[in-house]
């Protein structure tokens, strides 16, 4: 039997200890092997000497669109991940084979804490066509990347974008009454999964994006987290937030829906967009999120656009900073797949997802309660 090892253990004066020479040594690294980020960092005039992780300097998310930023040679390139942009230009990253194995290995250690040590029977939320498209769709790549976690994959959806409920009552026989595995998009699993009629009691539903349709229908995540207990009998729901920028990095809500937590090797900084001084607990401002694995490229700390706030710390049922993201800032550039599927017929593909460069990679993206 596999040993579970938690990677939300470190309350925060512990992580800032951890974390601090860790980025002190990933910003010198990217400093020598990263020309522009090194002519960044000299025209900001930052200097190698770090007291906290709120004062390491941060690189917009959006400089990974425009600048190719990588910090080891052309040859060592691995793979190139591609973001889930539905407008615009789409964010370039750069891994070498040591960063491309490290971000399945972390992603499936965050998950760990909540779906434990073996691969669980996997309820996808969405239709088999959405990883068979060869452009393969942020959505596509989302479900590829998750269905590594898990085993004997069945699809919610027909290739029509249909509810297949031989198929799922099928999955329910062999798997019902064991822990079985949820995946899907937040609007996908408010969609398909309400409609049901269908006991999922045993189910753990790990879930991201999409959050913006909802809101417009009036529904919050307490909503959410309601109405599938009750249709359903879900109780276990995790919500996360990440983004390809930070691949194998993702933000996981607990158990009891109180929050976004970091896991060890993470952070988060919110930022006021006036001073861009760190904001005190309660205050919203933009989030910075802060992570040791981007090795092979300078995106260790990122601003994103995305609007914050901090709720406590050390205070929630995992140690370290309990976070929201409220949405995107005003008159930033729409991204999501899963938004962009509300607007589409069901089962349509949609198109301009993450992808890698390498035909079969799967990446995890997407954005709006979570992009990874």
């Amino acid at each position: 039997m596999s040993v579970v090892t938690s990677v939300f253990t470190l309350a925060e004066p512990d992580r800032e200890a951890a974390l601090v020479p860790r980025l002190a040594e990933l910003t010198e690294r990217h400093r020598r092997a990263c020309e522009p980020y090194r002519r960044i960092l000299d025209a900001i005039g930052a200097a190698p000497a770090y007291e906290r992780v709120a004062d390491f300097p941060w690189l917009p998310v959006r400089m990974f669109k425009t600048h190719e930023l990588r910090s080891v040679p052309a040859d060592q390139v691995f793979r190139v991940l591609v973001s889930s942009g539905t407008t615009g230009a789409p964010s370039r990253v750069h891994l070498d084979r040591e960063a491309a194995a490290a971000q399945p290995r972390m992603l499936a250690a965050t998950l760990r804490a909540v779906l434990g040590g073996r691969r669980l029977p996997m309820l996808i939320a969405d239709t088999r066509s959405v990883v068979r498209d060869p452009t393969l769709s942020a959505r596509g790549a989302g479900v590829l990347g998750m269905m590594n976690l898990g085993r004997d994959h069945t699809f919610v959806l027909d290739e029509q974008g249909r509810v297949d409920a031989e198929a799922v009552g099928g999955f329910l026989r062999r798997h019902g009454s064991e822990p079985f595995l949820i995946f899907g998009f937040t609007f996908m699993v408010w969609l398909h999964l309400r409609g049901l009629g269908a006991d999922l009691s045993q189910g753990t539903l790990i879930h991201s994006g999409g959050w913006k349709r909802l809101t417009e229908q009036a529904v919050g995540n307490a909503e959410f987290r309601r109405t599938l207990a009750e249709e359903c009998g879900l109780t276990r729901m995790h919500n996360f937030y990440g983004m390809v920028e930070q691949i194998g990095t993702i933000f996981l809500e607990g158990p009891d829906g109180d929050g976004l937590y970091c896991p060890d090797f993470a952070t988060v900084v919110v930022r006021d967009p006036e001073t861009w001084e760190e904001a005190p607990p309660g205050t919203p401002g933009l989030v910075e999120v802060v992570s040791t694995l981007p090795t092979s490229y300078p995106g260790h700390v990122l601003l994103t656009e995305d609007l914050g706030v901090v709720h406590g710390v050390d205070d929630g049922v995992w140690p370290g900073k309990r976070f929201s993201v409220l949405g995107r800032l005003p008159r930033a550039e729409a991204r999501g797949c899963s938004d962009v599927y509300a607007q589409a017929e069901p089962g349509a593909v949609v198109p301009g997802g993450a992808r890698a460069a390498e035909p079969g990679e799967a990446v995890v993206s997407g954005r709006g309660g979570g992009r990874l």
